[in-house]
């Protein structure tokens, strides 16, 4: 009888070590030249609101407009990014005219005075893939 008990127990499994949680995906990193943008008519073509995404903008909003290159980098619509120097998380919204390479173009609402200070300059953006 002990022996069918010891014979019972061997064939008990072990429980399974618990998995290792998979690796975030990849992050990305790139320098960009930074714009800024404004919902005004002196700023775009047609309705001022409206992006290229059929997005129907709103002061407060964090959206970028990204060129087309990045676009192809993953930077798609709804992508959330980081922009050093800037609060937040913001996200692709909006699409550049194909000229422009390596960009990005910062939504700043109706603040004409924060777009103008922002300038133009060489930025760090972030994101997920």
């Amino acid at each position: 009888m002990v022996a069918t008990l010891l014979s019972a127990c061997s064939l008990v499994h072990p429980a399974p070590a618990p998995r290792e949680p998979l690796p975030p995906p990849p992050a990305h990193s790139l320098e960009v030249t930074a714009t800024a943008y404004n919902s005004i008519p002196d700023q775009t073509e047609g309705d001022g609101t409206l992006t290229a995404f059929g997005l129907r903008l709103r002061p407060g909003m964090h959206i970028v407009a990204v060129s087309r290159d990045l676009e192809a980098q993953g930077l798609r619509e709804g992508v959330r990014i980081t922009i050093d120097g800037l609060e937040g998380e913001w996200q692709v919204g909006d699409r550049l005219s194909d000229r422009w390479r390596e960009r990005v173009d910062i939504y700043m609402g109706s603040d004409v005075t924060a777009a103008r200070a922002w300038g133009k300059r060489r930025v760090r953006i972030h994101w997920m893939e």
